[in-house]
């Protein structure tokens, strides 16, 4: 698939449109910033999810770089590359647990509506030849003050010296669920554009991503998420979260992986 020049920003959607798995070719190809999903999920069950992940606060875990920190429960795959990735499969499993005993269950329920919604045939977490599962999804927390620097997200890129079944998906896209909106920014800044390995020199050094000025003069999309909100976006262009101020920003975040440009099947990871 290649990159056009056409790029609309945010689309919304109802499950009832069942808009179906062109929008993933939309935004694998750059043509659509980001697929909104209203309705996707009941207050009732909004309120019961954030209730039941909210008592496991204390388990959170903050990863600490030079110019931030990721808050967190469950685990993220990019943390542990390109190092050994034994400790996350470890954690996965231990998370997976979590969710089961408490009865969080929001990733499976989003997925279950995704996958009627966009026509996939298979929708499910990833899994290793040797038996490994991945984590299904994880929940982030930005508290009042926090801000996500400037970053792209690429496993294809990222995992390929680890020899992980992941570096040979075909397409990378990635959903995330508000739980929580914030009073006061927290808005998902999202550039049209990709990462070319020239941006390396704009490489933050021991830090969360990257300079600002690898995407001056960029189009750039604004999106403030709403409690309840499911959306859709290509990771693989650059984004930020801006800071966050009075409550939380409670989000619920997997990546979905694509092998081919079919798009009926789809695997997912944190």
């Amino acid at each position: 698939m290649t990159q056009t020049a056409v790029w609309e920003k945010t689309q919304y959607y109802t499950p009832a449109e069942a808009p179906g798995p062109e929008v993933l070719k939309r935004l694998v190809r750059g043509e659509q910033s980001l697929a909104v999903f209203k309705g996707l999920l009941t207050p009732e069950e909004l309120n019961t999810q954030r209730e039941r992940i909210r008592a496991e606060f204390a388990r959170a875990h903050t990863t600490r770089y030079v110019n931030g920190a990721l808050t967190t429960i469950g685990p993220y795959l990019a943390k542990y590359l390109p190092n050994t990735v034994a400790p996350y499969f470890e954690e996965a499993a231990q998370t997976r647990e979590l969710f089961e005993r408490i009865g969080f269950d929001l990733g499976v329920l989003v997925r279950e509506r995704l996958q009627k919604a966009l026509g996939l045939r298979s929708f499910a977490p990833a899994r290793e030849p040797d038996g490994r599962w991945y984590a299904d999804s994880i929940v982030r927390i930005h508290a009042n003050g926090v801000r996500n620097p400037l970053h792209n997200d690429n496993v294809m890129r990222d995992a390929a010296p680890s020899g992980l079944s992941l570096a040979r998906l075909t397409h990378q896209l990635s959903c995330v669920v508000c739980i929580q909106e914030c009073d006061t920014g927290g808005e998902l800044y999202h550039y049209r554009k990709r990462w070319h390995p020239d941006d390396e020199v704009f490489k933050i050094k021991e830090g969360l991503g990257y300079d600002e000025k690898v995407v001056s003069g960029q189009p750039l999309n604004i999106f403030k998420p709403q409690t309840g909100d499911v959306y859709l976006l290509n990771p693989t262009y650059y984004h930020s979260i801006e800071r966050v101020g009075g409550a939380d920003r409670i989000t619920l975040g997997f990546f979905i992986g694509l092998p081919g440009d079919s798009v009926e099947e789809a695997v997912i990871w944190s």
